[in-house]
């Protein structure tokens, strides 16, 4: 072997190894899906859910730092079940929907916590207003499929969310929960 092959080969072997891992685009089933909340009203909680919202996933669980995840809510689609509360979440001391249709969430990294435990750290815009969010979930991958659960909590108040409501009538925490089922 030459001096030329063999730093033909080096370099050819080089480049295989430091390869990033290509992550697979996973698409979400919106009819295996759930995006929810939930916030304590009074002495009880109150849950629902968006029935519209869409997601961009590339993920790879062998290289969660090179995932690429991003999500669109339209809080108009938020449902408790009560027509009270649903009524008032699309106004302007909730939602404001005439004037912010969309929440956003970019997640700005997403590491291994253990198993199929993952953190993704990111940015939620509610409103205008962009804050940081740890959102905690586990990931099953069967084939081709894969279910995440997670969770979240943020502050109402910091997004301007019922900021006319005391906190003694409905909590400032609110739980976001994901149950979502995807293809690749």
């Amino acid at each position: 072997m030459t001096l030329k092959s063999l730093a033909l080969l080096s370099c050819t072997l080089s480049f295989l190894t430091v390869q990033p891992a290509l992550a697979a685009t996973w698409t979400v089933d919106p009819a295996q899906s759930t995006l929810g909340f939930e916030v304590q009203q009074g002495s009880s909680a109150v849950t629902g859910r968006f029935t519209s919202w869409d997601a961009s996933i590339e993920f790879d669980p062998d290289a969660p730092e090179n995932a690429d995840i991003s999500a669109t809510i339209r809080p108009a689609s938020a449902s408790t079940g009560n027509a009270q509360f649903d009524g008032t979440l699309p106004n302007g001391d909730w939602f404001d929907t005439a004037a912010f249709p969309d929440a956003t969430f970019t997640a700005d990294s997403v590491e291994r916590v253990e198993g199929d435990s993952y953190r993704a750290n990111g940015t939620l815009t509610i409103k205008g207003v962009s804050m940081p969010l740890v959102l905690d979930f586990t990931l099953a991958i069967n084939g081709d499929t894969a279910t995440a659960n997670g969770m979240a909590t943020l502050n109402r108040l910091e997004y301007g969310l019922g900021t006319g409501v005391g906190t003694d009538t409905v909590g400032d925490a609110v739980t976001v929960t994901l149950n979502l089922t995807a293809t690749r």
